[in-house]
């Protein structure tokens, strides 16, 4: 907005300077919130995507126990850590066991952090599936 100012028989145009530079200080002040909820945003993805990656390994892993040994060409754990992406099987541990007539894996996945020091612990997901029924003998109940 331009004022004009009256000096001695002289006008002059005088500019009004009170809000020049608010938006940059507002955003300034805004900035911190906005990084905050970026960085939560990021983290919540990568746990989503750590339990997803945990469910795999664990699927993986009780589909191989449930073949004969003589047909596996990896061991369970091994192919519960092939299904994983590289990154997160690095760290990662799978488990397998079979009895009752099924088989169980276990796969626990350290969730990774973006925010340096900070731990949000490990996520663990299950997967059971039945054993195929013995040729001449009977199935499990």
């Amino acid at each position: 907005m331009t004022t004009t100012v009256r000096i001695r028989g002289r006008r002059r145009a005088r500019r009004r300077r009170d809000d020049r530079g608010q938006v940059s200080v507002e955003f300034l002040g805004f900035l911190p919130i906005l990084l905050v909820i970026a960085l939560a945003v990021i983290q919540l993805g990568l746990a989503a995507y750590a339990v997803q990656q945990a469910g795999t390994g664990a699927r993986a892993a009780a589909r191989t126990a449930t073949l004969d040994e003589a047909d596996r060409k990896t061991t369970p754990e091994a192919a519960g850590k092939a299904a994983m992406s590289g990154w997160i099987a690095a760290d990662a541990g799978v488990q397998a066991s079979e009895g009752g007539g099924e088989a169980v894996a276990t796969a626990t996945v350290k969730i990774p952090s973006v925010i340096p020091g900070v731990e949000f612990g490990p996520a663990t997901r299950s997967a059971t599936m039945a054993l195929p029924a013995e040729p001449g003998g009977s199935t499990a109940p």
